[in-house]
């Protein structure tokens, strides 16, 4: 991976493929690696950006700013150091919140959004407060609770989750309670929606245990116009359970 110094914090990414800018933006609490398995059947026709998020993966952490509005505005800074006027940008869970603040600060630099696994709603109260009171905790004790709590819920398919296991036991501790803060604070994004006039794309699994297969409906039905992949027996990684389908919703940006 190669690191650029993108607004005080060095963030490393990888590039792939030729074609029109596509950012792959990974989830909580993971890094752009999910993406491994997809990247192969999307880099003919995309020119494929993959970073690590500030404080996952081999990105350095900035612990002055735990904010989705931050992670958005690292990508686009990270655009402009790689000269990249305009892109397509595909979030995952957590990614998708930053894809949608990107796409409420910079409209003019979308060329399209995909949403996967993820949702506009804001938290609940009581989410928040759990998000926090896990925070703390990680903090104090390390990473190994999210680690548990996490990988059963990420996907019922036995290899993924021996994959996931591995890579959340990898993050910063910091990194992911800067990240639980910054989803607890995120706004909602609902009244977003109607406003965006760009290829959309919503991609969600039926069995995800960690963003309920509704929340991708009531997205739909704010978009009438959006591409809807529901993907049957998939969880909440299906860019790794049902990459070729993902891939095939992904197309539809550049249909």
């Amino acid at each position: 991976m190669v690191k650029a110094n993108i607004n005080g914090t060095k963030i490393a990414y990888e590039e792939l493929g030729n074609g029109a800018p596509l950012v792959l933006i990974h989830g909580y609490p993971l890094d752009h690696t999910i993406w491994d398995e997809i990247a192969p059947l999307l880099d003919h026709e995309f020119h494929l950006i993959l970073p690590d998020l500030r404080g996952f993966g081999q990105s350095d952490i900035k612990e002055a700013d735990n904010s989705i509005s931050g992670y958005a505005s690292d990508i686009q800074g990270l655009l402009k150091h790689l000269k990249i006027k305009k892109a397509f940008l595909a979030g995952h869970s957590m990614g998708g919140y930053v894809a949608l603040a990107f796409a409420r600060k910079y409209p003019d630099e979308v060329s399209g959004l995909a949403l996967i696994s993820s949702q506009a709603a804001a938290d609940s109260s009581e989410r928040k407060q759990g998000r926090y009171a896990t925070g703390k905790q990680v903090l104090a004790e390390g990473v190994n609770t999210v680690v548990e709590s996490m990988t059963p819920k990420l996907s019922a398919d036995k290899r993924i989750q021996s994959y996931v296991r591995e890579l959340i036991s990898r993050q910063k501790p910091q990194g992911i309670s800067n990240a639980l803060a910054a989803m607890a604070e995120r706004p909602d994004s609902a009244d977003l929606l109607p406003t965006l006039r760009f290829p959309l794309i919503i991609v969600h699994g039926d069995a995800d245990e960690l963003i309920p297969i509704e929340r991708g409906r009531e997205m739909k039905a704010a978009l009438p116009n959006a591409h809807y992949m529901e993907l049957p027996s998939t969880g909440h990684m299906p860019m790794m359970e049902n990459p070729h389908a993902v891939a095939e919703a992904l197309h539809f940006l550049i249909k």
